[in-house]
């Protein structure tokens, strides 16, 4: 049975060619249309969509506001068209902290090389949204992770096999033998979520720099940094090329560009390259990147957690640090937007641990900080 998708936008031209996009794939069906927020409201109760994809400037009923009506009455995961401007990358905050799950920019130029990867990127991150189940009205960003059903079991038989006993071991949270220099972090889809929830729990005196890969285009991550830095205890920064890592400060890698961490441990510096410094890597950020880099610095001295996301960029990385005696965790399935990064650590054997996002900060700073 095809996944049923409402669309939601003010455009008429717009809708139908999202429409004609998404019906290319015979796993998708739009069920309905909607013009504004409000006609999205009654179609969303009437249809029961599988997804919602929304618009955030329209009349009658802009789509922040449909998207915090909509997840406090009949919640369904919703993905965002938005522009690539700083008012768009405010406005996509202000609805990921609605309840949205995902966005796109509404010119696909901007995040495709040609209208095929196009159509496939769009129709892949619609249907990776597919069979979330939300429930109850969920007030801030960061929050919604409890609305998934926390009562799935792992569905791969491989998961079960390498997991078995994650996040009961023994080991987890005593880092006594350890000398942490480094928190190293990549997520994508339901990444801003997830840092938020993690950043926030962290306390101003953490003791070891975080160096932060969220996939996200580059007009988006200085508004998402100063976000984050409005509420949290520990600084929160757009990385930038040349400045020295300091303990208690995180940086967020600048989207469109890669991140590298250059030096030795304890002078260690931040450099930012563009893209076709590393012309193998899909990701712009990539957590590959990123994480071999760290690996080279910080060898085994490093904690290295893999966050919710399409795909499995921060796989290799991982391997890397693993083989130099880092700490690889994973966020557990039924609390991802999305479980395709840490799955694919989790089924190569790599992570450790898997843990709830509720959890993680909890988990980090046992490690870290005792």
């Amino acid at each position: 049975m095809a996944h049923r998708i409402l669309i939601v936008d003010d455009s008429t031209f717009f809708r139908r060619r999202i429409k004609q996009i998404l019906e290319e794939d015979t796993e998708l069906q739009v069920v309905g249309e909607a013009k504004n927020g409000q006609e999205a409201l009654a179609l969303v109760a009437s249809l029961k969509p599988d997804v919602v994809t929304m618009d955030i400037e329209m009349p009658v009923m802009d789509g922040i506001t449909a998207v915090k009506k909509i997840m406090a009455s009949n919640p369904v995961p919703i993905i965002m068209f938005s522009s690539l401007t700083q008012e768009g990358a405010q406005a996509t905050l202000d609805a990921l902290d609605a309840g949205a799950l995902d966005f796109l920019p509404k010119k696909f130029e901007d995040i495709a090389l040609n209208r095929k990867e196009a159509i496939l990127l769009l129709q892949n991150r619609v249907k990776a949204l597919c069979g979330r189940k939300l429930f109850g009205p969920k007030s801030s960003l960061g929050s919604r992770y409890s609305a998934f059903n926390s009562s799935k079991a792992l569905s791969t038989k491989n998961i079960n096999k390498v997991a078995s006993t994650l996040g009961t071991r023994s080991n987890i949270g005593t880092s006594a033998s350890r000398d942490y220099s480094c928190l190293a972090i990549g997520t994508s889809t339901g990444g801003p979520v997830a840092l938020q929830k993690i950043l926030t729990e962290l306390p101003v005196n953490f003791s070891v720099p975080v160096l932060m890969v969220q996939h996200m285009p580059g007009s988006f991550t200085q508004a998402f940094a100063r976000r984050l830095n409005d509420l949290c205890d520990v600084k929160v920064k757009e990385a930038a090329n040349g400045e020295l890592l300091t303990p208690g400060v995180c940086y967020l890698a600048p989207g469109g560009k890669q991140m590298t961490i250059e030096g030795r441990a304890g002078s260690a510096r931040v450099v930012i390259s563009e893209p076709e410094r590393f012309p193998n890597s899909t990701y712009k950020p990539s957590v590959d990147v990123t994480f071999d880099s760290v690996a080279k610095v910080y060898a085994g001295n490093v904690l290295a957690v893999i966050l919710t996301g399409m795909g499995a960029d921060g796989r290799d990385g991982c391997k890397t640090l693993k083989s130099k005696g880092a700490k690889i965790w994973a966020q557990d399935e039924q609390s991802c937007v999305v479980y395709g990064m840490p799955q694919a650590v989790t089924v190569a054997n790599i992570s450790e641990a898997n843990f709830d996002i509720a959890h993680m900060a909890g988990h980090i700073k046992n490690e870290i900080l005792n």
